[in-house]
């Protein structure tokens, strides 16, 4: 594990900083010291990729936060069919993002698109208009400027969403139920449980699981470049599309490379408050008389800080996000406040009518509310999944001409027949087949050993090491897929899987041992202590005891490892060129000619490239609920 980290991660992120400090003149390579980076002062490219990275991370991550949440509450207190939503839920995460990028497009678009139908005839677009949510009717989503990174972070939310949903529902079931009765023996209302009992209960994950995806979210590029390319203009690249412009298109690799590791520090910033959040302790000694008067005063501040650090940086936040981009934080405040207004509207009638001893009623209308608000989710979660199924059995006449729109008249599989035709399309799926296999195993094999050697086995530089493992996990493909690209093209290693199959480590084998690290810290050590006693050596005893117990989490580590390897698009798009040797998510872009997109065989392609892991999230959604709960959840 050390030694894949080091190779993959660590000498790349070193030679990144090496390659920033050049310039590419001609065939020859010429030293320019700090010129790439004081070059980023004045460049207004540069500055609008940042803004924007900025805005598409923040109104993201609070839309998940609280759809997530509200989510995973709903699906807590439902006894019958929880199993069911919740698979239903995991979907749109599951898919890969090049299937939820075709979709929408489809979905938003201005003359075609079934959002303009729907809104249309509901008669919600043209109060939209008149509102002033936006410029016209219909509307341009991705087209226009001042709808186009809105619609970007509505299609990442909703991708998003099911991952804040499954951690939130883990933590949920982690709270003692001890807590709810006291608190409602002693008279709390819901609000004050929630505020109580459930918001500090499940602080740890949250801040577990808003700072990962905030990394994710801040150096997402498949998606981004699949929807929109940046465009219109600029208004919604990133700045790791300005990476890409610069070191792939342009050729300029040092300059893309100090694009990157400017941005370090912002990562950094995070994994700190991430450490330290989870570690908090202190390493200050102080003589004993000293040491109580600090502790206590210690304990005054912090507390104090505590209880102001959550205001200062909502403060902070929104006043960066007004001063970034102002139409769109009155937008996503109106979509927040009816979310809101809607929410206490019920909770004050269900709490009136319980006041007043009408418990059926309270509990129908709550029961009632639940049941309103899934059906929103589900309509929101699976409506363009259902696009996507019913587009790929209709003729081509009935893609082209738009009839039959929800329910094709006859199905038909002619879209299967045009796309195995027309495209290499069984290549790209084996192709993805096979990296997909070998970097699950590769991980599997090297988190299983490391993962326990750093909940168990007790070594000089232990702690170090799992630092290094949290660090390379979080650190972004953006950072790293410059030097790596430069990496294979020393080793000839472009233009085949095995530029896939080394390189996919890098993102895998991190998560997977820092999950594992939890997981096996779970199993009682009593139990391995038993078998070494019988006369086990530490060997049989991890294969014998550990291994059989940490099913969960090792079937939970392999669905998240096959998942990412065969939705991965940024490693596969810069590695690779040749048709013959595309994955799905790559081989799906270049179907794309122009103006020119096959609907009908994108989505039969993405119906068929999402069967695979829908059915396997299927089997194993239990113990990924219980690997996240044992695992990265209480690790």
């Amino acid at each position: 594990m050390a030694v894949l980290v080091g190779s993959l991660v660590l000498v790349p992120i070193a030679r990144s900083i090496v390659t920033s400090t050049t310039e590419r003149h001609g065939q020859d390579t010429v030293f320019v010291g700090l010129d790439n980076y004081l070059a980023l002062v004045g460049d207004e490219q540069f500055h609008t990729g940042v803004v924007n990275s900025f805005v598409f991370t923040a109104y993201a991550e609070i839309f998940k936060v609280v759809l997530g949440l509200s989510a995973a509450l709903l699906l807590h207190h439902r006894r019958r069919g929880r199993a069911l939503l919740t698979g239903l839920l995991l979907v749109p995460w599951v898919v890969p993002t090049v299937v939820t990028a075709f979709s929408w497009r489809a979905l938003l678009d201005p003359i075609f698109g079934s959002v303009n139908t729907l809104l249309t005839a509901t008669g919600i677009g043209p109060l939209l208009a008149s509102a002033h949510l936006v410029d016209s009717w219909p509307a341009g989503w991705l087209s226009d400027p001042s709808l186009a990174m809105p619609s970007v972070i509505l299609v990442n939310v909703w991708k998003g969403v099911p991952f804040f949903t499954v951690c939130f529902l883990a933590g949920l079931k982690a709270i003692p139920a001890d807590l709810y009765e006291a608190a409602t023996i002693d008279g709390a209302s819901s609000l004050q449980r929630f505020t109580n009992v459930t918001l500090p209960g499940l602080r740890h994950v949250l801040t577990v699981t808003v700072t990962l995806s905030s990394i994710w979210t801040f150096n997402n590029f498949d998606l981004v470049w699949l929807l929109t390319q940046g465009g219109p203009g600029d208004v919604t690249a990133p700045y790791v599309l300005v990476a890409y412009s610069k070191a792939i298109l342009q050729l300029q690799y040092g300059a893309g490379a100090a694009v990157t590791l400017v941005m370090l520090p912002v990562i950094g910033g995070l994994v700190f408050v991430l450490v330290r959040l989870l570690r908090q302790d202190t390493n200050i000694r102080l003589p004993r008389r000293r040491q109580a008067a600090w502790r206590i005063g210690a304990r005054r501040w912090a507390g104090t800080a505590r209880r102001a650090l959550p205001w200062v940086v909502t403060a902070v936040v929104t006043g960066l996000l007004f001063w970034a981009s102002p139409e769109i934080f009155w937008k996503a405040a109106v979509v927040l406040g009816v979310i809101l207004l809607i929410a206490v509207a019920v909770g004050r009638v269900v709490s009136t009518l319980q006041s007043r001893g009408g418990r059926r009623s309270s509990s129908a209308v709550s029961g009632l509310g639940s049941w309103v608000a899934l059906a929103g989710l589900l309509f929101f979660v699976l409506g363009p999944l259902y696009w996507i199924f019913v587009t790929a059995f209709k003729s081509e006449g009935q893609v082209v001409m738009r009839t039959d729109d929800l329910w094709p008249t006859p199905w038909t599989l002619e879209q299967f027949g045009a796309l195995f035709d027309n495209q290499p399309f069984g290549r790209w799926y084996l192709n993805t087949l096979l990296v997909s296999a070998a970097s699950t195993a590769v991980a599997l094999v090297c988190a299983a050993l490391a993962g326990y050697a750093l909940a168990r086995l007790r070594f000089r530089g232990a702690q170090g090491f799992t630092v290094t493992v949290l660090l390379t996990y979080v650190m972004p493909g953006a950072l790293l897929f410059i030097p790596l690209y430069q990496m294979l093209i020393g080793a000839r290693l472009t233009d085949s899987l095995w530029s896939l199959v080394v390189t996919y480590p890098t993102f895998t084998l991190p998560f997977a041992t820092w999950l594992l690290v939890g997981y096996f810290s779970s199993i009682p050590v009593e139990l391995e202590e038993a078998a070494l006693v019988d006369g086990c050596s530490r060997v049989q005893a991890f294969g014998k005891v550990v291994l059989p117990l940490a099913k969960p989490g090792l079937l939970a580590v392999a669905l998240f490892t096959l998942t990412n390897a065969w939705n991965e698009f940024l490693f596969a798009f810069v590695f690779i060129t040749k048709d013959e040797y595309k994955t799905l998510p790559v081989g799906m872009q270049s179907m794309i000619a122009g103006d020119v997109v096959p609907q009908g065989q994108l989505a039969a392609a993405s119906l068929l490239v999402s069967i695979p892991v829908v059915v396997m999230y299927a089997f194993g959604q239990r113990f990924l609920t219980e690997g996240l709960t044992a695992g990265a959840v209480k690790g």
